[in-house]
Order: structure tokens, then sequence, then C-alpha cells
């Protein structure tokens, strides 16, 4: 990163989603691990289950080194990219338009970093799962500092849009003209990349306490993020049908992706937590997981589709995906493709084998899998276009 610019009045704290969709891409090389290897006597995959995975199964070992690019990769690009967003973002609170944006909409925009700081534990988390052995044995020990940390970033983000909400309320001058779109949903994002990160200790862990705070944190970030998120997404749906949706942030339709990503994995940790820690169950219903997951992705779906054809009119993707103008709020095309990638993957397990629609392994499997990487590749590819054009 020695080569990104100082761009001082021209940053923008939405540049913090390049460093959100490198750790996005990081996780989403974790999800092939953690989901294609048996991994029996722990919830997800550790350096240890993929060590004795990879001598009993060698021919699969390029496959295993393939994952671990990936994860190593988009890890580091995220830490670089991070680093880079703090060095600007300190520049830019020197300058007059650092002001200006306090005084703005566009103050939401701060929401970008609590949501990129969640991304970064979650990043900590994998790169630890992946490559350190032994540290499943003391993983009791690490989730209370897992919940510590989502804590602290929670406290942040509700220091953020709570300074952010009162000003509309007290002042009220939220511009209704600049709100054509669902940018002010980034908010919604952080919240639910909160409440995710809280359920996973929630879901893991066999300590009641700390499950019973993971799932609290879980459910407080989420009923939050759902509240607003009606409420913001009818006063974006009111003032886009009265000014029609802006071009340049009309990729903000895609951002209810990745929040029903989170939201939909979130209600999977909580229900695997309650059911065993508190009703002593071996697993849950997987007949509420596959509706669960139909749900999730009928409406990711839904949002995929009319967001594409508003872009498609617009002509979004020739003009700043693969076009001149330089547009920082378009990074945020990388989190639906990552979204739906992993919650592909969930739905896949927790939905479909679960309930034995589809056999592990079975052909129709794989092909499934095949899509899913496919969406992978096309985001990846999206993401270094975006890179070198505004980085």
């Amino acid at each position: 990163m020695s080569q990104t610019p100082t761009l001082k009045e021209d940053y923008s704290p939405l540049y913090f989603l390049a460093a959100l969709g490198a750790g996005g891409l990081a996780v989403s090389f974790f999800m092939y691990l953690n989901f294609l290897i048996p991994r029996p006597g722990a919830p997800m995959a550790t350096a240890d289950i993929l060590l004795i995975w990879t001598r009993a199964n060698i021919a699969y070992a390029p496959f295993i080194i393939f994952a671990l690019i990936g994860i190593v990769y988009f890890s580091y690009k995220h830490i670089a990219l991070l680093v880079w967003n703090i060095r600007q973002f300190q520049l830019f609170k020197q300058n007059p338009a650092y002001k200006a944006l306090k005084c703005s909409n566009g103050e939401v925009s701060l929401m970008a970093i609590p949501l990129t700081y969640a991304m970064s534990i979650n990043v900590g988390f994998v790169l630890g799962a992946t490559f350190v052995p032994g540290l499943w044995g003391v993983i009791e020990w690490l989730f209370p500092m897992a919940l510590l940390a989502f804590f602290t970033v929670g406290v942040y983000a509700l220091k953020l849009y709570s300074t952010y909400f009162m000003r509309l309320m007290l002042e009220g001058d939220f511009n209704p003209t600049a709100n054509n779109n669902f940018s002010q949903l980034l908010a919604i994002f952080a919240f639910s990349m909160i409440g995710v990160g809280f359920a996973a200790p929630g879901a893991m862990s066999t300590v009641p306490l700390v499950s019973a705070l993971g799932i609290f944190g879980a459910v407080f970030f989420t009923i939050l993020a759902v509240t607003l998120a009606l409420l913001k997404i009818l006063f974006a749906m009111r003032d886009i049908f009265a000014h029609g949706i802006h071009p340049e942030t009309s990729v903000s339709l895609w951002v209810m992706i990745p929040i029903l990503t989170l939201l939909g994995i979130t209600a999977i940790r909580v229900t695997f937590g309650v059911a065993h820690n508190f009703m002593g169950l071996t697993h849950g219903a997987n007949w509420l997981l596959f509706l669960l997951g139909s749900t999730v992705l009928s409406l990711q779906l839904m949002f995929g589709w009319i967001g594409y054809k508003i872009m498609q009119r617009v002509d979004y993707f020739n003009i700043y995906i693969h076009g001149p103008t330089r547009s920082p709020v378009s990074f945020a095309i990388i989190c639906p493709g990552v979204a739906l990638f992993v919650f592909g993957f969930f739905f896949l397990i927790t939905g479909l084998v679960a309930n034995n629609i589809v056999s592990l392994y079975s052909p129709l499997f794989f092909a499934l899998v095949a899509l899913l990487a496919w969406v992978q590749w096309i985001t990846i590819r999206t993401f270094f276009t975006l890179s070198k054009k505004l980085l």
C-alpha cells in the first residue's frame, strides 16, 4: 500500500469499505475449509483439524493450499487498507470537509469505521483458527476477549450513531432530497456486523454465562438493526419515489444483501446456542433453519434483482465500476457478492444438507459449490478493478 495516495480533503470514510471488502473475501475463503472438510469435535475448522485431514487425504492438499493463500492474501489486504484508512481519516479530520460532513446526511458514512473494525475482529478469529495449532484447546479463554472486543466496537458505533441521530432530532436538518438511496442503511450494516460477532461466542461457547452474554449482545444489536432498517427503508423509498434514485448511490440498494446475511447467520448461531446451552439439544431444528435460510435467500435475490435492474438502467457498471468516474461508495458492491457467497454456504449446509435435500459431496452439492465459487470470482475480479482505479 506504499503507493496508495494521500487524499486529505478528497477522502471519504466510505474508503473503509475497501478494507471491509478485503476482509470479507478473506472470510469467504475460510468457508471452503469450514464447510467442506469434516470437523468432528469442533463447530468450526481449526488448524489441528486441517493438519490431520490433509495428512489423511494428501490429494486434497492443493485445495487446502489454495484456500489458505486466499485467506492470507486478503487478510493482508484488509490490514493494509485498514491502516491506510486510519491514517487518511486522521488527516481528513483536520480539513473543513470533515466539519461539512458532520453537518450533512453524509455523517452516517462514519459508521463504515466500526463496521470495518468488527470485520477486523472476524479476520483475526479466522487467522487464529486456521494457523494456530492448539488454539481450540483454549478457546473458552478467548471467547470473553472476543465479547469485550465486540462490546468496545459496539459502544463506539453507538456513540457515532447517537451523535448523528440526536443532531437530526434536535436540529431537524435532514435533507430528504439527498436521501433518494439506501445509504442510510450503512448504520444498520454496522450494527448487524456487531450482532453477528456477539453471536459467535453465543453459539460456540459451552460456558452458560459466556453464551448468554453473546446471545444477549447479538439480540440487542439485531433488534436495533431491524428497527432502524424498517424506519430507514420506509423513508428511503419515500424519497426515491419522490426524487428518483441517485445514480452514484444506486449500489446502496444491494446493501440489504449483506445485512440479510448477517441477520440470517446471527439467527442460526443464536438458535444453536440456545439449543446447546439452554435446551440440552445436540442440534437445532433443521426444518426451521431451512425455512429461515429460504426466507433470507429469497429476500436477497429480490433485492439483488431489483438493484441490478436499477443499476443497469442508470448505467452504473459502465460509469462507476469500469468507467473513469471515481466514487468511493462503489466499494460497497464487494459486500453483496461476499455476503451471497457466505450465506449460500450456510444455507447449503444447514438448510439443504442437514435436511437431506442435497447429499454431502454429491454431484449436485459440488454444482452448487461451483455456483457459489463463480459469485466469489466475480466479486474478487470487481475488487481488483476498483482497487486499481480508486487506490
